[in-house]
């Protein structure tokens, strides 16, 4: 029997992209031997002190409280709810479309079997220490000069563990597809030296 390894995937709930790569994760979960586990960071604490375009700054002010719930919630109930809670969001902000605030919210936390008053904490700082370290756990490895999604997976020996941005792709692989991406990507950032590949982005995140 092949022993599973656990990788560490770090998100924001409004980031397309990081959606994407997670629904990716999930899948490559059912074709190879891993186990995901789900941690939070934050865009607008990467973002904080930067010049950005006001569209971008109102978008990262609003961006405070599902990060702050997902960390209230992980506190009450543990890391393990992360996976559910973050699906309840992502479905709702992403392929649904809907605004973001408090009735998504406590939609959310219902669905993922959550006490809905855990909504309150999105207008709270009382877990913004909390964030903050999971936030620098995830981000530490790979720089600050990346966003989400990050992923810490186990080295190539099964020791040890490599960290990485991305990938950043749509719509998210599927099956033995998105098992092969993740042969793929593991063995890219597992080479000593290698930091990046990249082409311009010419296609929206497709959601499907």
């Amino acid at each position: 029997m092949v022993e599973r390894s656990s990788v560490d995937m770090w998100f924001d709930p409004i980031c397309p992209w990081a959606w994407l790569t997670s629904r990716w994760l999930l899948e490559v979960e059912k074709v190879r031997p891993i186990d995901i586990q789900f941690h939070v960071m934050s865009l607008s604490v990467l973002n904080e002190g930067r010049d950005l375009p006001e569209s971008y700054r109102k978008n990262m002010d609003n961006a405070w409280a599902p990060v702050r719930i997902c960390i209230a919630a992980e506190q009450a109930y543990g890391p393990q709810v992360l996976r559910d809670l973050y699906t309840a969001l992502g479905n709702r902000i992403h392929p649904g479309k809907q605004q973001r605030g408090p009735e998504l919210y406590r939609a959310a936390l219902a669905e993922a079997g959550l006490d809905t008053d855990l909504a309150a904490a999105g207008d709270s700082t009382e877990y913004d220490a909390a964030l903050r370290a999971s936030h620098d756990a995830g981000m530490k490895p790979v720089g600050l000069d990346v966003g989400t999604p990050v992923i810490h997976a186990p080295g190539p020996d099964g020791e040890g563990k490599i960290a990485f941005f991305g990938p950043v792709i749509t719509p998210a692989p599927k099956g033995e597809a998105a098992g092969k991406l993740w042969d793929g990507v593991l063995l890219v950032a597992s080479t000593p030296g290698f930091y990046e590949i990249k082409r311009t982005r010419d296609a929206k995140p497709v959601f499907d």
